[in-house]
Order: C-alpha cells, then sequence, then structure tokens
C-alpha cells in the first residue's frame, strides 16, 4: 500500500511550483504529490509535466478545466488518493506559506502518535505568522473564535489548510455532501472529523505569507465562512454521526503544546 500523499492545489502558481515540489522531494521521508491545478493561463500545469519525466511513480497531475475552487480541488484529490491505496494524505498551499518540512511533523502525529487528523496549527502556541498585516492576523485568529464559539468545536485554528488525515477519515467523511468550497470547506472538514469522533491534535506551525504569486483571497471566501459555520452548526442537528472506534492507543506523552480532541 502507497503510504504519504501530499495534495497541491494550483492556480496561476508558476513562481512556485517546481520549488514546492523539489522541497518536497528533498525531505528525509518520503512522500508522493498530486498537484491538482485548474486550468492556470500561466502554464503551472506545464511545469508540472515536465517534471513527471524527472520524477516518475512519485509525481502525479490532474488537471481540471476551469477555476472550480479550493474544496472541490482538494475532494478531487482525496478520491483519487483513496482509488491509490494511500495511508496518509496531506493538504499543502503551493506558496510556502505551509514549510513543507512541517510535513515530516504532521506525519509523525498520525502514522507513529495515533491520531486520525493532524492539523498544522499557526495559533497554538500564541501567534505563529509572519509577514501578514495585523488586520489580517486579526481577522484570522477571530475567525477561529469565531468557529468554537459557534460550534464548541475545541481547534484553535479552524481555518487552518496545512493537514494530514489518516484514509479512514477520509472514507468515513461523505466527500459528496461537502457543501462548502471556499475557506468554510476547511471548517467543514475538521468539524466533520470532530463530529464522527476522530482524534485530532494540532501540531504547533509557524506560517509565512507567500514571497512570490498572488494571493487567492477575497472577501467573499470571508463571507461564505462567517454564514457557513451558523448553517453547518444547524444541519448538524438534523443528521446523525456514528462516532467512530479508536483505531490505536495514542502514545503515552503528548506536549503540552498541542491539544487533543475526541
Amino acid at each position: 500500500m502507497n503510504e504519504g500523499l501530499v495534495l497541491i492545489p494550483t492556480y496561476n502558481e508558476r513562481e512556485n511550483a517546481e520549488l514546492i515540489i523539489r522541497k518536497v522531494f528533498s525531505l528525509p521521508k518520503a512522500f508522493n504529490v498530486l498537484i491538482i491545478d485548474d486550468g492556470s493561463p500561466d502554464g503551472t500545469a506545464g511545469i508540472v509535466r515536465a517534471l513527471m519525466t524527472e520524477f516518475p511513480g512519485r509525481l502525479f497531475l490532474e488537471e481540471r478545466k476551469g477555476k472550480l475552487g479550493l474544496g472541490t480541488a482538494y475532494i478531487h484529490g482525496f478520491k483519487w488518493a483513496l482509488a491509490h491505496g494511500y495511508q496518509y494524505v496531506f493538504e499543502m498551499d503551493a506558496d510556502f506559506s505551509h514549510n513543507p518540512d512541517d510535513l515530516v511533523k504532521l506525519y509523525d502525529a498520525c502514522a507513529h502518535q495515533g491520531y486520525d487528523l493532524a492539523i498544522g496549527s499557526r495559533y497554538i502556541q500564541g501567534v505563529n505568522v509572519v509577514n501578514w498585516p495585523m488586520d489580517r492576523v486579526l481577522m484570522s485568529w477571530f475567525a477561529s473564535a469565531y468557529v468554537r464559539f459557534i460550534t464548541s468545536m475545541p481547534i484553535m485554528d479552524a481555518t487552518a489548510g496545512f493537514k494530514c488525515y489518516t484514509a479512514r477519515v477520509l472514507r468515513t467523511i461523505p466527500l459528496d455532501q461537502i457543501r462548502f468550497v471556499g475557506y468554510a470547506f476547511q471548517i467543514e472538514m475538521k468539524w466533520l472529523a470532530y463530529k464522527y469522533g476522530f482524534r485530532i491534535k494540532e501540531v504547533p506551525i509557524i506560517f509565512t505569507d507567500r514571497t512570490r504569486g498572488t494571493s487567492k483571497m477575497s472577501k467573499g471566501i470571508f463571507q461564505e465562512a462567517f454564514f457557513g459555520v451558523i448553517k453547518m452548526r444547524i444541519y448538524s442537528w438534523f443528521r446523525r454521526f456514528d462516532r467512530v472506534e479508536p483505531a490505536a492507543p495514542l502514545a503515552t506523552t503528548v506536549a503540552t503544546s498541542t491539544t487533543e480532541t475526541r
């Protein structure tokens, strides 16, 4: 069975694509990479195709026609990963805001410590964000606080997009019923993992704003998240969640800088 697959959605990331792929492949732990490109007009997919000959069997490309949204890109990747037998599936941005070195820490939390979902958390040890303007830091921090208030979900970084899932989580969550495609997608996936009773760990990371390319954030994305959380909470009142049984015992020692959700 294949082990770890890193999903990287791209749209106009020609400045970062080759660099992020080479960085992941340079890690001491071997991961495969799947790029899900939404028809980037800047030639991102062409760069990836050229690299596939250098990394056969490790680098893969799925091309979609048009910009279809972050959530649908990840769901496409989740289904691809399950179909190809991967045990651990990672979400990561292409722009180096997530440090690829931290993939190893997320993998360790799931593969060796018995967690089902590991979250690269910006807020589990204070505020670990570099190069963001203060208004964006505050918006992000308060967004997570808002999610905790509405849902009672004990996760400090509810909007984080750097994660490791076990295949068991992705097989349990009904991926075709995910409602959100933008910022709220990250919240909804955590919410469902929490409601099904999976073990969740926040792993401290340092988030660094991109230095190349253009951010894809917009006001519409934040609006979807704001109203989507309320809808998500209400829908959950009319839905049954059969809680899963633990797959493996937790490590006997858990660092004080992390949180476990069960």
